[in-house]
């Protein structure tokens, strides 16, 4: 098979990390993963964790064009592994294959997800991604907003708050202009 992203290499049989079938690109040095073989490998090791990894090459490669499908020919689809970095791995639903570029399965390892690559083409996976993204960028705004001190200190109020039985009295109390007057 020609690799799908630097066109020149072919995809050779491997093992990544001397664990599980992949393909690598003589070339690049990218790996075409197939999930089966994945999962097989999973459940015949159940009691195995990647060691995660302190750091990853900078140089770690993210295709941000369209790949396609060394298999079938088709546009692959791009999936986020994690909230914490943009990089996506590319998905062919219809071989089950997912490509990583040079450096990614490091990174997926960094990210703590490498046990789990299974998972990160799920929907499931997509929409935890997104809420946590979400929930880092109300964070930040918070934060420039009130500054970090009072951010951790609104943050525990917010917390102690919504563990109180009688929580809403407690906000008509605190939002009331004057929580002593009729009016």
């Amino acid at each position: 098979m020609q690799c799908t992203q630097c066109k020149q290499g072919q995809l050779v049989p491997s093992f990544l990390d001397d664990l599980f079938r992949a393909h690598t690109c003589n070339h690049c040095g990218g790996n075409w993963i197939l999930i089966e073989d994945f999962v097989s490998w999973k459940e015949r090791n159940k009691a195995f964790e990647f060691k995660k990894e302190n750091s990853f090459s900078e140089d770690t490669g993210d295709t941000k064009k369209a790949l396609f499908c060394p298999v079938t020919g088709s546009i692959m689809r791009k999936f986020k592994i994690s909230a914490t970095t943009d990089h996506r791995v590319d998905y062919s639903a219809q071989v089950g294959g997912i490509w990583l570029d040079k450096g990614e399965w490091a990174l997926l390892k960094t990210e703590g997800v490498a046990g789990v690559l299974n998972n990160v083409v799920t929907q499931q996976w997509q929409n935890k991604v997104r809420e946590e993204s979400a929930a880092s960028h109300f964070a930040d705004i918070y934060v420039s907003k009130f500054g970090d001190e009072t951010y951790k200190e609104i943050k525990a109020l917010r917390e102690w708050l919504n563990a109180q039985p009688n929580k809403a009295d407690l906000r008509a109390y605190l939002l009331a202009e004057d929580p002593y007057s009729a009016n």
